[in-house]
């Protein structure tokens, strides 16, 4: 008796496994797609701020989320929040998800909001040398951006910027890119540079946070405030706490002083003066700062081992040296 009620039970609990698994089956395939119209209705005012920040046409920012995500309906929209199949690439520290795409089982970035996606988004062509050139295009040249996103390698469809082009020409997001918020401030700020900084930097732009950015060889830069961290830059300048320390070639444990230069995008690989004569209390950090070179390229032009120190008097290299004919 015991073994029939007992077969009974185990039938009805297996029963009602396969019903609920079937409901969630069901539920799943039911769920709503949306579709491209209502996919821009909900992120075109997302796209607008970002280009008024970054300078990224709207249209462009759309129709790669568009087509990238698949209106928002793909795996890695909805697990991981990733709208721009932006992929984990080196130095990636945050959360991620696996999927087959070029190759088998790649890491893409994952985000706990779609926000984050479109952030990140303006990071990566923004800071990312091989798009540099983009940003010298009109911000209304959205074919010029999508063939030079193609030729830039961001995807590897043949067809990709003809897909944006039609996109953007289909629902006329064009007409999102003259929808600029004002210019920010560019002027002059000499009270914002430290005493004793001998060099003269080029004034970028007021920040919206009223945070003075300057040019140095051709790379943005602040000097650090009183009560500076990693966290509180990223989070004035909407970067990674973690791109800011390895910009600047520190350790996560470093130290900030009041005044210390803090480059807000990845220093060049070499400077615009060919050479540095070492005085005294130089460090190769501080000549790397000082000229907005990679540390690495400064031991590596100078054949000096990574964390050894120069002499005083000593010439160090800037650049590449040419061979001689």
């Amino acid at each position: 008796m015991n073994r029939i009620i007992n077969s009974t039970f185990h039938f009805s609990i297996f029963s009602l496994l396969l019903v609920f698994s079937g409901f969630e089956m069901i539920s799943a395939q039911s769920a709503p797609k949306i579709s491209k119209l209502e996919y821009i209705d909900k992120y075109r005012d997302i796209a607008i701020q970002e280009m008024n920040e970054f300078k990224i046409p709207a249209s462009i920012t759309l129709a790669q989320g568009i087509l990238e995500s698949g209106s928002g309906n793909s795996r890695l929209a909805t697990e991981a929040n990733n709208h721009f199949g932006i992929k984990c690439h080196l130095g990636w520290d945050g959360e991620f998800i696996r999927m087959t795409d070029d190759a088998p089982d790649e890491c893409f970035r994952k985000y706990k909001h779609a926000y984050d996606s479109y952030k990140d988004h303006s990071f990566f062509l923004s800071q990312r040398e091989r798009y540099a050139f983009l940003f010298d295009l009109e911000i209304t040249d959205y074919k010029g951006w999508a063939r030079g996103l193609k030729k830039a390698g961001y995807a590897t469809n043949p067809k990709y910027a003809d897909l944006l082009i039609n996109i953007i020409e289909e629902f006329e997001l064009y007409k999102l890119d003259i929808n600029q918020g004002p210019p920010i401030a560019i002027t002059p700020f000499p009270n914002e540079i430290p005493k004793g900084k001998e060099r003269e930097y080029e004034a970028f732009a007021v920040w919206k946070n009223d945070r003075k950015i300057f040019l140095n060889n051709d790379r943005k830069f602040i000097f650090a405030r009183t009560g500076d961290d990693f966290y509180k830059i990223a989070g004035d300048f909407n970067i990674y706490a973690y791109q800011v320390w390895k910009y600047n070639d520190l350790s996560k444990a470093s130290n900030l002083k009041e005044g210390q230069m803090i480059y807000l995008q990845k220093k060049k690989n070499k400077a615009e003066t060919a050479f540095h004569t070492v005085v005294p209390g130089d460090t190769m950090l501080a000549i790397s700062q000082l000229y907005g070179i990679k540390l690495s390229k400064l031991y590596s032009y100078n054949r000096m081992e990574k964390g050894s120190s120069p002499r005083t008097g000593q010439i160090l290299w800037l650049q590449e040296k040419k061979p001689k004919n």
